[in-house]
């Protein structure tokens, strides 16, 4: 692909400052960018390139100061090239419509128009799988799954009994759907199951990363709702309910029951109790142990999790605490050295 700068300015509503002439093969980051290759500013710290790059030009934002070759100011530069890099690395399935001879498709089920399902991979009894769907090889799908249309389902992923996915949702590999969840009860010395009768609900334009499980509920479901981006080896254990738009990185625990409310997020390796809530907008801090419900709109860290600035000031105090003991014995050996010299002079008068 070989197009002018005003050309690409076009595509994204930018505005060029130079040379709209100049022609563009490529993208890349703006450390490795060769001539005839555009590069992106969003991250202040990456400012210091603009002069040294070797970008034939830059995406920058509206007040970005004048740099040496040409740029196309946006309002925002970083979602600008998201959407050149779908443009200029389009990316087609490897697996072709319809359904390879080595698949296994269960009887009832239907597969919808243009959808494709790759070799090896396994749909069961009564499912339907919608319009425009890819299923990659090795996949399994149990009975009853519903998926919906220009959904991509990688490989080795494994989708339980009667889940639902919605339309537009992306499961990476090895993620699993509707695996039972954790519940036991204990009696006569041992662990008995309780059935795990549930199933998951993952609604539209969701995104599930690699090797991420998603409990199915003991009874009623366990929901991933609307445009929620979950990242790689996250934990969503039964009955939970997380809201829309919200977003989960890598290494999440969520117990059962636990609800996450709209626009959430959930820094790395945050792990939260059970029966909690965490409100709309709010924001819990990677590594946080979350133990009681989180307001809406707050942002929290620490464990046991509370108000930022709150725990940064308390984990800071916590490096001058050797200093502090010191003082304190010091003191209390002064303390102590003045006691006995009092009750020394108490004992001559």
């Amino acid at each position: 692909m070989l197009l002018r700068l005003a050309e690409i300015a076009e595509w994204i509503g930018g505005v060029v400052d130079g040379d709209g002439s100049i022609e563009i093969s490529d993208l890349a980051k703006i450390e490795e960018a060769q001539p005839g290759q555009l590069s992106f500013i969003s991250n202040p710290k990456y400012e210091k390139f603009a002069e040294t790059t070797r970008a034939s030009a830059l995406l920058v934002g509206q007040d970005f100061p004048r740099v040496p070759i040409p740029v196309i100011r946006v309002d925002d530069p970083y979602y600008a090239f998201l959407i050149l890099v779908k443009r200029f690395h389009e990316q087609r399935p490897s697996v072709d419509p319809g359904v390879h001879p080595s698949a296994i498709v269960g009887e009832g089920s239907s597969i919808g128009e243009g959808a494709a399902v790759g070799a090896c991979a396994v749909i069961g009894r009564s499912c339907h799988i919608g319009a425009g769907t890819v299923i990659y090889p090795g996949a399994v799908i149990d009975d009853e799954v519903e998926i919906g249309c220009n959904s991509t389902i990688y490989a080795n992923v494994s989708i339980g009994r009667g889940c639902r996915i919605g339309r537009d949702v992306i499961i990476h590999m090895g993620a699993v759907i509707g695996a039972d969840g954790f519940g036991f009860v204990f009696k006569d010395n041992r662990y008995h199951k309780l059935p795990q009768m549930g199933i998951v609900v993952v609604e539209d334009d969701v995104e599930i990363g690699a090797n991420t499980t998603i409990d199915r509920a003991t009874l009623g479901q366990t929901v991933i709702g609307r445009g929620s981006k979950l990242d790689n080896l996250i934990m969503v254990a039964h009955n939970v309910q997380i809201g829309a738009h919200t977003a989960l990185a890598a290494q999440v625990g969520i117990s059962g029951s636990a609800k996450i409310g709209n626009y959430v997020r959930l820094g790395g390796q945050a792990g939260l109790v059970g029966h909690i809530t965490v409100e709309d907008g709010a924001t819990v801090g990677a590594q946080a142990g979350v133990t009681k419900t989180v307001p809406a709109g707050i942002f929290v860290s620490g464990y046991p999790a509370r108000e930022h600035m709150r725990a940064k000031r308390e984990e800071a105090s916590l490096t001058k605490l050797p200093a502090l003991l010191k003082k304190v014995r010091k003191l209390e050996a002064e303390l102590a050295e003045l006691r006995e010299k009092l009750g020394g002079e108490s004992g001559e008068s």
